[in-house]
This record gives C-alpha cells, sequence and structure tokens, in this order.
C-alpha cells in the first residue's frame, strides 16, 4: 500500500515537471515569435512606405496625362494606375518569398504560423499540409506542437500552412498566399486613400 503511494507520488512528480517543462518552452518559443514579428514591423513599415511612395509617383506621373479630362475619366484612370502599380509590388514581392531561403527566420515564421493555428484552431491535435519546398522546415517545428502530424500531401502555395483539426472538422489556410490575399484588400484602401481615389 505504502509503495503504491510512493509510486503515485513519483509519477505526480515526474508529471508535474513534465508539464512545467512543456509549459515554459511553449512560452518561450511564443515571446520569441512575438520578438520576431516585432522585428519585422520596421521591414514592412519601410516596404509600405515605398510602396505608398512608388503609387504616389505613378499617381502624379497618371495625373498630369489625365488633367482636362472628366472627373470620373480621371479617378478610373487614377485607379487603374493605382491597381497597376500595387499589383506589380505584389508581383515583386511573390518573386522575393518564393525565392527566399528556407532556413533561420523562415523557421521562425513557420513556429509562429502553427501557433496562431492551433490558437484558431482551439487544439495542438492538427494535422499539417505544405508545399514540397517547405516540408523539411515545418517536419522540423513540428516536434515543438506536441499532437501534430505532418500531411504527406503537399499543397500548391508559395509557404506556409493549411492546419486541419485531427477530426477534419476545422481548417485554417495560414499559407503566405492566403496571408497576403487576406492584407491585399487594406493595402488598397490604404493606398487609395492616401491619394483620395479611395473607392
Amino acid at each position: 500500500m505504502t509503495s503504491n503511494s510512493q509510486l503515485e507520488q513519483a509519477i505526480d512528480k515526474i508529471l508535474t515537471k513534465t508539464q512545467n517543462t512543456i509549459l515554459s518552452e511553449i512560452e518561450s518559443a511564443l515571446t520569441d515569435s512575438r520578438q520576431n514579428l516585432d522585428d519585422s514591423i520596421p521591414k514592412l513599415e519601410s516596404e509600405f512606405d515605398k510602396i505608398i511612395s512608388d503609387g504616389k509617383k505613378e499617381a502624379e506621373k497618371i495625373e498630369k496625362q489625365i488633367v482636362g479630362g472628366a472627373d470620373i475619366e480621371a479617378r478610373n484612370k487614377q485607379l487603374m494606375a493605382l491597381e497597376e502599380s500595387v499589383e506589380k509590388v505584389f508581383s515583386k514581392a511573390l518573386e522575393q518569398i518564393s525565392n527566399a531561403d528556407r532556413s533561420g527566420d523562415y523557421s521562425n515564421l513557420i513556429k509562429t504560423l502553427l501557433t496562431e493555428s492551433t490558437q484558431v484552431l482551439g487544439t495542438s491535435e492538427i494535422t499539417v499540409l505544405t508545399n514540397t519546398k517547405d516540408k523539411q522546415v515545418v517536419q522540423s517545428v513540428l516536434s515543438q506542437f506536441p499532437g501534430s502530424e505532418l500531411s504527406s500531401e503537399t499543397i500548391d502555395c508559395l509557404g506556409g500552412i493549411i492546419t486541419k483539426s485531427k477530426d477534419g472538422a476545422m481548417t485554417f489556410d495560414n499559407t503566405i498566399d492566403a496571408r497576403i490575399d487576406r492584407l491585399k484588400p487594406l493595402i488598397r484602401k490604404g493606398i487609395a486613400v492616401k491619394f483620395g481615389v479611395a473607392e
């Protein structure tokens, strides 16, 4: 009877220690991810400023060409010029992302995407899909997410992941493509407002 009690106490100690270690590692990973996101904000702001500057130059050029035209026609041309400029910038950004090195900071990005996905789905019991290029990076990061597994199925995307709950009831698209698609309308609107041609 006493040996059972001692055994139970020993098991409880091990479980408590393991739980504390896991919680500490999760908290550390979350802190690192937040720091990585904070560190990337100045770069994103700089790129955003460049997009706005390039868009402004293009809009000013178009504006000079259409002085004297009807207001509606001028507005439509401005919108088209802005749209074209935004598309050029997005195309260039997508090309750079596609050719980006898949180590170091990229591994941290994958960790952040996985953390965000488990929070959105409300479970760490997930199946993760990614493209062929990212499979190795995702596999190495998944060891930090108990209950997760990498699907043998690959997806067609620039990078990032799609996560599914193990029961298949929920899916979260956290690919780079999906994140860009979610940002595009906000960037377009911000630029249009800056130039007074808001839709």
